[in-house]
């Protein structure tokens, strides 16, 4: 059995929630799904929920938030604490959107607003490294994309993993114990496409239509989901 610790950093829209669930149900769902052998532990980090031993599982996976990394908020700092104690310990941790951001941003790299606004809809991306000798870099995937930070500089023994057209560094490794992503493996396209319909004015009518038109492809999620378990699985 492997255990997996889900730092949940923010919820779901009570309005869809009742759709699509929440973002640590969305995660659930995914890598249980992929998989035997997978349990899943949710600790809410918003209301200062940890684990009372690191080791309590074997790794450990940040979620998205509406919320930027380098807001001066209690629960933002106390989870950087922990990205740090983790990386100390060289514990298995995945980043996965504000994860990836925070991952850069408490490990001395930086992350900043993303000049060319909203990143949204299925971003095609190609891993530069590999990552396991079944997934050579040169590797393409597309995953689901709603975010308008990113990771501008690595975090000191950092690796670009993943790079696509909008985003440079959409994935990272660091050292052999940290993989982070910028898209999220757990969106589904009904819940990206009823974000989309949510912050339709504020991504602008020009990237909607296209991220919208994007979303005919299908997502890499389950494939993504294995990367992630492999790798925490060592």
């Amino acid at each position: 059995m492997i255990k997996i610790g889900i730092l949940k950093a923010d919820s779901v829209m009570p309005d869809l929630q009742g759709a699509h669930g929440d973002y640590s149900d969305m995660f659930e769902h995914l890598l249980t799904g992929v998989v035997e052998g997978v349990e899943v532990i949710v600790y809410d980090v918003e209301q200062g929920d940890y684990p009372n031993l690191i080791d309590d599982c074997a790794g450990y996976l940040i979620t998205g938030s509406k919320r930027s990394v380098y807001e001066d908020e209690p629960w933002i700092i106390a989870l950087g604490q922990f990205v740090r104690t983790l990386h100390q310990r060289r514990k298995k941790l995945v980043g996965i959107c504000f994860g990836h951001q925070l991952v850069a941003q408490e490990l001395g790299g930086k992350t900043e607003k993303s000049p060319r606004g909203w990143g949204v809809g299925r971003h095609e991306t190609e891993l530069l490294l590999d990552l396991g000798s079944d997934v050579p870099a040169g590797t393409r995937f597309g995953l689901l994309s709603s975010h308008q930070d990113q990771v501008s500089e690595l975090p000191v023994g950092g690796r670009v993993l993943a790079s696509s057209a909008f985003c440079p560094i959409a994935g990272m490794l660091v050292d052999d114990h940290i993989l982070t992503f910028q898209g999220h493996p757990e969106f589904g396209v009904a819940y990206a496409r009823a974000l989309l319909d949510i912050r339709r004015a504020a991504v602008g009518e020009e990237k909607f239509s296209t991220a919208i038109e994007s979303l005919s492809r299908a997502p890499d999620q389950q494939r993504v989901a294995r990367w992630i378990i492999d790798f925490i699985a060592g």
